[in-house]
């Protein structure tokens, strides 16, 4: 790694070393990022998040993210790297609030809306009012399911 780089260049090459997963060489480089411009929500916010993956330090992690994300609460890459770090340490229904959240500054966030698919978000319960496990919500949600993929009869011909 150059010591002379630049903040921007170790945030560049970050993001390139976090796109092939390399997240050791990544957290170095987002390290550097981060000491040399601490005021960046964006290199707070991804060293936040390679410091979560990497060395599983959550508290630290966490607090860098959330920082970046109010300082910044208008960019959605605050919110999918919260939700990552969310996601990874087992806290799906939170990872889900926060691609959500994400999704609504910028609705077509491809990042995000790729997480959500490989989420593979559930439909709501038929009956709303009752919880997701009762009997007779599985019981519809198995029905609806099961109509909504049943063949079309085919059209019987006329004489």
């Amino acid at each position: 790694m150059n010591s002379h780089a630049s903040a921007h260049e170790h945030f560049r090459h970050g993001r390139e070393e976090l796109g092939s997963e390399s997240l050791d060489r990544a957290l170095g480089h987002f390290r550097a990022a981060h000491r040399l411009d601490p005021g960046s929500a964006q290199y707070r916010s991804f060293y936040g998040l390679v410091l979560g993956l990497c060395e599983r330090r959550w508290e630290q992690a966490l607090e860098l993210c959330r920082s970046a994300a109010r300082d910044e609460f208008f960019d959605p890459i605050h919110y999918y790297n919260l939700a990552r770090l969310h996601l990874a340490f087992g806290f799906k229904a939170e990872g889900l609030r926060l691609l959500k959240r994400g999704l609504m500054i910028a609705p077509g966030h491809e990042e995000i809306l790729e997480a959500l698919r490989r989420l593979g978000v559930r439909k709501p319960p038929p009956l709303k009012f009752l919880r997701r496990e009762n009997p007779l919500n599985r019981w519809l949600g198995k029905l609806i399911e099961r109509v909504r993929l049943a063949p079309e009869p085919e059209p019987s011909p006329t004489a």
